[in-house]
């Protein structure tokens, strides 16, 4: 499977790497990104920033580098994204967010800091940095949530 992760500029978006083994994941951002590729990775530019034409940007390049997930980690993607699921799933791309009537649940609007994080795929736990975590959570749970390890109220982790 090729993933696709937004932000790739951040060092934030490297701890996700480890999250899915055995998987193609390319790092992308906007503007300038230098371009590197390996075995199990690489960047890529997502091109000039155009927050009026995210969703229509994200799909040209999924589309184009044969992307089968996104995992997109903007506050500004979150919801142009969440809004289009439907139809990068008619090209075969999963938009890995909650659906976008739950996604109020798990944005937030200040920056925290978290100490661990999991990925949820359709309510599958796939990878956590706590071990401790319960593994069954809602059924349509999908993205990437960072919490703390005294709680489990997730929210999305973006960057």
């Amino acid at each position: 499977m090729k993933i696709l992760i937004t932000g790739g500029n951040n060092a934030k978006t490297l701890k996700l790497l480890k999250a899915f083994p055995g998987h193609f994941m390319l790092l992308a951002d906007y503007g300038d990104v230098p371009g590197i590729l390996t075995e199990h990775y690489g960047f890529a530019s997502l091109g000039v920033l155009n927050k009026d034409s995210i969703a229509h940007i994200l799909l040209n390049f999924c589309i184009t580098e044969s992307i089968d997930s996104i995992i997109p980690l903007h506050d500004y993607e979150i919801e142009p994204l969440a809004k289009s699921a439907v139809l990068f799933g008619e090209y075969g791309i999963q938009v890995l967010l909650p659906s976008l009537e739950k996604l109020g649940d798990y944005n937030h609007a200040e920056k925290v800091k978290y100490t661990d994080f999991a990925v949820f795929i359709n309510g599958e736990l796939i990878f956590t940095t706590n071990e401790t975590l319960p593994a069954n959570q809602e059924a349509d749970l999908n993205g990437v949530f960072g919490f703390n390890s005294d709680t489990t109220n997730f929210k999305l982790f973006t960057i």
